[in-house]
């Protein structure tokens, strides 16, 4: 007598449910940038002293650190040498604020997402045409 036995045979087998095409587009807008900006400029004012000194005089700062005083030196041949203070450059530190206003454009990318049947839903003989030219209706 011959003995029959059932066996189990599980697989599995893509199946399409549908597709999605995502379309991106680029938007550009304009935006107003407003902000202050600091500065520094130097003014230098040349002072005529034509004083006779002993010794040079150092770099010095005055009004608060506000003024740099450079002293110019000049020496000029008499019977004896003499060191004469020619001029000092006052060199002053004016500190500037400017508001500035500028159109920036700005990018901004948005998605569409359109959903299209899958193979399941589509008709038979669609079905029997593969899209991918690999022969495979996936």
């Amino acid at each position: 007598m011959p003995l029959v036995e059932e066996r189990l045979a599980v697989a599995r087998r893509a199946v399409e449910t549908g597709r999605v095409r995502i379309h991106l587009s680029t938007a550009t807008e304009d935006a107003l940038v407003q902000e202050t900006l600091r500065g520094e400029r130097m003014e230098v004012e040349r002072v005529t002293l034509g004083l006779e000194v002993a010794t040079a005089p150092a770099v010095r700062e005055e009004e608060d650190g506000a003024v740099l005083v450079v002293p110019v030196l000049e020496e000029i041949l008499v019977v004896e040498r003499r060191l004469v203070l020619k001029e000092e450059l006052r060199i002053r530190r004016i500190a500037t604020t400017e508001t500035v206003e500028e159109t920036v454009p700005l990018r901004r990318q948005v998605a569409s997402v359109e959903r299209l049947p899958g193979a399941a839903a589509r008709s038979p003989e669609d079905q029997a045409r593969p899209e991918d030219g690999t022969g495979d209706p996936a």
